[in-house]
């Protein structure tokens, strides 16, 4: 869906690429700042502050929430990270460097986020914000719905067809 080519990086590649990014931007890249990017990175789902620090003290990293929230913060600042607002939880972004706003597939059944990137739906979106004389810094894009696992069964999905028998009875 992006206009151009990047690379998403997994793992150590990714602590590295953002330790890189980070550091060209005149950051310092410390062993704090590093510790909590790499415990973020570990989740296989958008993490909150107290998810990070919770895991940061069972591996014996005591790190305050507070502390967690402002190197966030920065990493966000700097789009390493991307923060699910609707979630009030983050996720690394896979390709630092790359700026993009990001579209959140959000399922409101089991919890999972998809991101992706459409940069032209996203120039739309920057573009119409403009038009009308607004300076957009960060648009933040949550589709909420239910994911492709979660449609198929469920009670939405019974809900759905409820719904639909219903229209073909009358």
């Amino acid at each position: 869906m992006t206009a151009h080519q990047h690379t998403a990086h997994t793992s150590a590649s990714l602590a590295d690429a953002a330790r890189e990014f980070l550091t060209s931007r005149g950051e310092k890249w410390t062993e704090t700042r590093a510790a909590v990017f790499e415990t973020l990175a570990g989740f296989d789902r958008p993490a909150s502050i107290y998810d990070i620090a919770g895991r940061m003290t069972e591996e014996r990293r005591r790190i305050p929430a507070n502390s967690v929230y402002r190197i966030l913060d920065l990493l966000v600042t700097h789009d390493i990270v991307k923060r699910v607002e609707s979630a009030n939880a983050y996720v690394p972004n896979a390709h630092p460097g790359c700026f993009h706003d990001c579209i959140f597939l959000v399922c409101d059944q089991c919890r999972t986020i998809e991101h992706i990137d459409d940069d032209a739906f996203a120039r739309r979106l920057r573009n119409v914000a403009s038009v009308n004389g607004f300076v957009p810094r960060r648009p933040v894009m949550e589709v909420h719905g239910l994911c492709g696992s979660c449609a198929g069964s469920g009670p939405d999905q019974e809900v759905s067809r409820d719904r639909r028998a219903n229209r073909s009875n009358r």
